[in-house]
């Protein structure tokens, strides 16, 4: 497995580990913030529409785009903004900020994160590595459900949010070696 991949693989495992924290106590922070179900689900449904509308118009911008490598580190960038903002969040108006800025990271670095993905895969191995992909995504979500949830209910919701904006911190500086790297073979 070429070099890129693991670094690829290293980051997005990261930042799934981080928002994979909170996607099954969720609801309840939401009802401890004055939210209901009902704005538990608008939140979501804002996150994702802002990450599809957007994702959408920005992968036909990011076709063009000569160095992928920013875009997934900016994308990153402004999810670890959304991961620390979890931690301002004092009513649903807040929630739904936050939850766009995390539809707007996902809509700038998921297309250019799956063309460099697919770029650096190794010839006749693409269903394998896409599976590698797609293992850690759910070995990782299932880790992250059972760590959010015991963090959260042992210390609270403030101690999941500074965890999740530390790994995601984590997954940023391991996704900044591709920038640096081109940086460095292009000084040389």
């Amino acid at each position: 497995m070429r070099r890129e991949l693991k670094i690829l693989l290293s980051a997005d495992g990261l930042f799934m580990l981080a928002g994979g924290l909170f996607g099954p106590i969720y609801a309840v922070f939401v009802e401890q913030i004055g939210g209901d179900l009902l704005t538990a689900g608008g939140a979501y449904g804002l996150y994702s529409i802002s990450a599809g509308l957007l994702i959408f118009l920005i992968s036909r911008w990011e076709d063009r785009v000569k160095h992928q490598e920013k875009l997934v580190v900016i994308g990153y960038i402004l999810s670890t903004i959304g991961f620390i903002g979890y931690l301002f969040i004092r009513t649903p108006i807040h929630l739904f900020i936050v939850q766009i800025i995390l539809g707007l990271g996902e809509a700038v670095y998921k297309p250019a994160y799956d063309s460099m993905y697919s770029r650096h895969m190794d010839k006749n191995k693409f269903a394998s590595e896409w599976g590698l992909w797609e293992s850690m995504y759910y070995i990782t979500t299932a880790a992250a459900a059972v760590i959010g949830g015991f963090l959260a209910n042992m210390f609270g919701f403030r101690v999941v949010f500074i965890f999740m904006a530390v790994i995601s911190l984590i997954g940023l500086a391991t996704s900044s070696i591709l920038v640096l790297k081109k940086f460095y073979i292009k000084q040389n």
